[in-house]
């Protein structure tokens, strides 16, 4: 669907690890720096247990999943916005993806080399939001040098992004993420100035734990490594996920219908996978709705915020080009009067316009003209 989530961190992290398990991939894993060189892709299916149901209701003879895309890029290192190790080609894949997932260290295993020499989650993500933000201050930098020329002129846009640049360059300096930087920006200086930046995507850090941690939730006032990445996360307004490596690629070996029964085991509700793919999806306010009939149930992905020709457009262009209707029914309601029928008689179906507001779990028949 378009939605990308990049996986980022040092070398020897688990990043790699984690993919595979995520995707049943076959990124490399080798216990040595710069083991990943091209980034690795992979389709994830997004979990929800609502779509079986419709597809119950509906006894479609196929059932397709929203799914997330998720990116696993090499591992930076300190030096990287200079160039150093593979740090020009590694900044250019994280600008290609929309939110970025940051895995940190927080197992012990003198197995397995740390780049650093020793775990320290904080030590270890202050040195890739640095890279990224001193790679963001160069871009600035050199947008403001444009913008000064242009502002001569007295032009009314030049002036306002000059202002703005030297606002951003201020924050970046002070070693602060574009995304906590607190401006209104208008649509256009957004686009042009804003989303560019490394630091202005949305961020999700994720501990790669012990497997004696694996069912334990981060905690910002403990002093485990994961609590205190934790609460830095806190701190930066982006949120904490535990995953073991580990165990996860453990699951990922297993028949599909044993994993259930080792996660209950070993007291875990939902997979650290699942966890993620979840969050990925939260981290980007993204939505799903559902076109549900006896040939397929299928689920699709939208911005929050979609209008619905927005969303009959992740279907097909044509949807939202000819865009007439769209007939809309909650999933809760689909499955309480079970199915079009049922909710037509009770009245629980809509018909809404070109400005509805698609909300998740909708369950919608687009009409339109070709």
């Amino acid at each position: 669907m378009g939605f990308s989530c990049g996986i980022v961190g040092l070398p020897n992290v688990g990043k790699s690890t984690i993919f595979n398990a995520l995707t049943s991939g076959k990124a490399a894993s080798e216990n040595f720096p710069f083991c990943t060189i091209e980034p690795n892709t992979g389709a994830v299916p997004v979990p929800d247990p609502r779509l079986q149901k419709l597809a119950d209701v509906a006894k479609s003879a196929k059932i397709i999943p929203t799914q997330m895309t998720f990116v696993d890029i090499a591992g930076l290192i300190r030096g990287a916005s200079k160039g150093e190790g593979l740090g020009n080609q590694f900044l250019g894949h994280i600008r290609s993806v929309d939110a970025v997932i940051q895995v940190v260290r927080c197992f012990s295993d003198d197995n397995v080399i740390h780049v650093e020499g020793s775990v320290d989650p904080i030590r270890d993500v202050e040195t890739i939001e640095t890279e990224l933000a001193l790679s963001d201050l160069e871009t600035v930098q050199r947008q403001n040098q444009k913008y000064q020329k242009l502002a001569r002129g007295q032009d009314k846009v030049a002036l306002r992004r000059k202002t703005l640049l030297e606002a951003l360059e201020a924050h970046l300096g002070e070693g602060q993420p574009a995304r906590l930087f607190a401006y209104e920006f208008d649509a256009s200086d957004r686009k042009e100035l804003f989303e560019p930046l490394l630091t202005s995507k949305p961020t999700l850090f994720v501990g790669n734990v012990n497997e004696e941690e694996a069912a334990l939730e981060p905690d910002p006032n403990g002093t485990r490594p994961i609590d205190r990445l934790a609460k830095y996360a806190q701190s930066v307004g982006s949120d904490t996920l535990a995953i073991c490596g580990k165990i996860e690629s453990e699951i990922a070996e297993l028949p599909r219908e044993e994993r259930q029964e080792y996660l209950t085991e070993l007291g875990i509700e939902l997979s650290g996978l699942d966890r993620l793919t979840l969050a990925g999806y939260n981290l980007l306010e993204l939505l799903t709705f559902f076109t549900v009939g006896p040939k397929e149930a299928h689920a699709w992905t939208a911005k929050r915020g979609s209008t619905a020709p927005q969303a009959a457009g992740k279907i097909h262009t044509d949807f939202e080009k000819g865009f007439i209707r769209a007939e809309v029914i909650h999933c809760d309601d689909y499955l309480q009067y079970k199915g079009e029928a049922g909710c037509r008689d009770a009245g629980k179906l809509r018909v809404e316009g070109k400005d509805y507001l698609v909300q998740d779990g909708d369950v919608v028949h687009f009409r339109f003209n070709v």
